[in-house]
């Protein structure tokens, strides 16, 4: 009888001692539990909806359509009219970015919008002839705005950030001006993976 309930004890430590302590591990170790995800961006959740609206473009007379930032994943950055280097650094830089995704980057657009006037029109139209680039100075553009952190156009130019926005039109993800972009490559490289859409 007694041999008979020692293995009985033996059976059950056999099967729920890993139970337990796995369980044990993993919630009452905060120290050494896993980061819930692996992106190197900060996630916007939940993802924010943008409004379509129509944005003037450098060039007089033209506009984008207003569902320009839906059907492929955007890599959107704000900056001046002007875009004086740091900004042309960095607009060059996400270029590179999307080249370095190979056949993906058919998948991805490179988005570049701007406060005040277009005086780099000339160098935008050369170095980014593929970018997607639109003026947000419009009363039009405020719902927009509204969508993203900070809210004002100065004040997301002056901040320097990089944002994802999904082929849906939700903004997603949010770097840093000092964001390396090996990190964003990564993050973007994983989304594109993962991603049935765009």
């Amino acid at each position: 009888m007694q041999r008979r309930k020692l293995l009985l004890i033996g059976l059950v430590v056999l099967f729920f001692g890993p139970l337990a302590i796995s369980f044990t591990w993993y919630f009452g170790l905060d120290h050494v539990r896993p980061a819930p995800t692996a992106q190197k961006g900060e996630l916007i959740d939940p993802a924010r909806p943008l409004p379509r609206v129509s944005l003037t473009t450098p060039h007089e007379g033209e506009s984008v359509p207003p569902d320009f930032l839906e059907g492929k994943w955007s890599i959107v950055y704000f900056g001046s009219g002007d875009c004086a280097d740091a900004c042309r650094a960095r607009l060059v830089a996400l270029r590179q970015m999307r080249a370095a995704l190979g056949r993906e980057r058919g998948r991805v657009q490179q988005v570049f919008l701007y406060t005040g006037e277009p005086t780099a029109r000339d160098w935008l139209d050369a170095e980014l002839p593929l970018a997607v680039v639109a003026s947000v100075d419009a009363s039009d553009a405020s719902a927009l705005l509204e969508a993203f952190p900070g809210r004002d156009a100065t004040a997301l130019a002056e901040a320097g950030a990089v944002y994802f926005v999904d082929p849906l039109g939700n903004l997603m993800m949010r770097y840093d001006a000092d964001t390396p972009l090996r990190d964003m490559h990564d993050d973007l490289t994983r989304l594109l993976r993962l991603s049935r859409i765009g």
